[in-house]
């Protein structure tokens, strides 16, 4: 029973694949390579570089299990997996907690200036205290855009250090916290944060129109996915100073050319899409996935829970 892994995964969850299947690691993630290395596997393993398109599982007709050890499925066809029934799984929740604690890590850094700061004391400048004035969050608005799992945690999280919570969705409703048209969230929040997933109306929503509805010196934060915003656009706002700062775990070309725009940037805080990843939250992403294929490879019943096209795979594999 083999089962290909596209990058590794953690230590038990490598070991509980190893108990049950023959795991290989592929020797490159380009479509030509997977596609060699996929030849009677049963399962791939990606936990997000790895991207599994319809070529590969038409490559493969064994397949039974494409996974992903994590949440966003933006790397997997899941229309073709679905047509093939196979089964796309991944860990849904496994790191709610993680992201939105660094997506109000991120908002805390920015508007106590962070970053500034600790690169002025390394350099001998600790006059920097006598002109600095720091953002108390308490009683600011915060736009959530998206409203799962991590945008309602975030949520909460910000309402609990005393913010106003304003959100807007295009599915989801949360009678907690007010629910507002996108413009008009714009134009009200200190800090916007996103939390949507990336899909082809998703795509560059945050663009320059969306950005001169932003406050004047509010703050952008994106834990979501890089193509959400144009980044060309938030880097001219930045520098006109439109915008007071931006934090983001996610760019649209991962890692970003040495040019990139919003590097070196003063008031820009990137980090390497490393939101999703605690200790806690790289086990449990890793762990609930690996369990979930195993299960289906065995023949037994899935979670629902973990299956993300479980109604059509299930009526594929009862039709």
């Amino acid at each position: 029973m083999q089962i290909l892994l596209l990058e590794t995964v953690h230590e038990e969850a490598q070991s509980l694949l190893e108990a049950a299947a023959e795991p290989v690691i592929a020797s490159a993630l380009d479509a030509a390579t997977v596609i060699a290395e996929s030849s009677g596997c049963r399962a791939i393993i990606t936990r997000g570089r790895g991207r599994i398109p319809a070529a590969v599982m038409e490559a493969t007709p064994e397949l039974r299990c494409v996974a992903r050890c994590g949440v966003g499925l933006d790397n997997i066809d899941v229309e073709a997996a679905s047509r093939r029934g196979v089964a796309v799984v991944h860990a849904p929740d496994s790191c709610t907690q993680s992201v939105a604690e660094h997506a109000l890590a991120l908002i805390f850094a920015l508007s106590r200036q962070l970053a500034q700061l600790d690169r002025a004391v390394q350099e001998d400048h600790w006059a920097v205290r006598d002109r600095f004035r720091g953002l108390e969050l308490a009683g600011k608005t915060l736009g959530i855009v998206g409203l799962g799992r991590i945008g309602r945690r975030t949520a909460e999280l910000a309402q609990a250090v005393g913010m106003k919570v304003v959100t807007w969705s295009p599915h989801s409703r949360d009678d907690r916290f007010p629910a507002l048209a996108l413009d008009e969230l714009l134009r009200l929040s200190d800090v916007v944060s996103l939390h949507l997933a990336l899909t082809p109306e998703t795509r560059g929503l945050i663009d320059a129109k969306a950005l001169r509805l932003f406050k004047p010196s509010s703050l952008l934060v994106n834990t979501a996915r890089g193509a959400l915003i144009d980044e060309l656009a938030l880097a001219a706002a930045i520098r006109s100073g439109h915008l007071g700062g931006a934090g983001l775990d996610v760019l649209e070309q991962e890692p970003p050319p040495a040019d990139h725009p919003l590097l070196h940037l003063v008031n820009v805080l990137i980090t390497p899409h490393i939101a999703a990843i605690t200790a806690t939250a790289y086990r449990r992403m890793c762990v609930e996935t690996c369990e979930q294929v195993l299960r289906i490879l065995k023949g037994e019943e899935p979670d629902p829970r973990h299956v993300n096209n479980y109604a059509a795979w299930k009526q594929f594999r009862c039709g």
